[in-house]
């Protein structure tokens, strides 16, 4: 049934990805990092994907894309640039190795005014609910096996990183079901405005 949807262009489901990413320069040693890491473990999952703070992970059908991008237009407009500080690595147990995020709050924020904004537009149906990523991280590699998890978590638990940016604006990804490759939908500022639209005082 999913695939006989899939063809129609209003009915594809999309699978969308909301982050932040790192400068130029930062985002560059990241890189270098997780090419390291792909070399010596021999993990290919380590070279995919930009240094990027995952905000929220949702499916949905690409004509309520407009409508989404709408709401988080609204939101970043009224949403200040902010800090965000990045130290040493973490761990998800058998899986995955990050860097920390420390300044956990401001994007904590962000996702729950996402949330109490955007929730409904984002499920596609009870199986498929947006996922709010409120444990903010920074993936060097994920779906490792065990044996790269192990050797690759010994050395990175004793490993020293430290950055910064300022993150003033996210991005909205997208693709399509069983596609490797994000691709940008758009990118939205955050300028601190008040927004008057979110009480409605524009329209009331």
């Amino acid at each position: 049934m999913e695939t006989i949807i899939n063809t129609i262009p209003g009915y594809r489901v999309y699978e969308y990805l909301l982050v932040i990413g790192p400068h130029q320069e930062l985002a560059g040693r990241i890189m270098k990092l997780k090419e390291e890491f792909a070399r010596q473990y021999k993990s290919d999952h380590a070279k995919w994907g930009k240094p990027q703070v995952a905000l929220v992970n949702f499916k949905q059908l690409a004509m309520m894309e407009e409508r989404i991008v709408n709401r988080l237009k609204t939101i970043a407009m009224g949403f200040p640039p902010f800090k965000v500080e990045l130290k040493d690595f973490g761990s998800f147990p058998s899986h995955t190795i990050y860097i920390n995020v420390t300044s956990k709050l401001p994007i904590q924020n962000l996702i729950k005014e996402i949330r109490k904004d955007s929730q409904r537009l984002m499920k596609l149906n009870d199986d498929n609910k947006p996922h709010f990523m409120m444990e903010s991280h920074i993936t060097i590699a994920r779906k490792l096996k065990p044996w790269q998890y192990e050797k690759g978590w010994l050395e990175y638990s004793h490993k020293h990183f430290t950055g910064k940016f300022i993150a003033n604006n996210m991005t909205l990804l997208k693709r399509l079901e069983g596609e490797m490759k994000y691709h940008p939908v758009q990118q939205f500022e955050f300028q601190n405005l008040p927004v008057a639209t979110k009480q409605g005082e524009l329209f009331g």
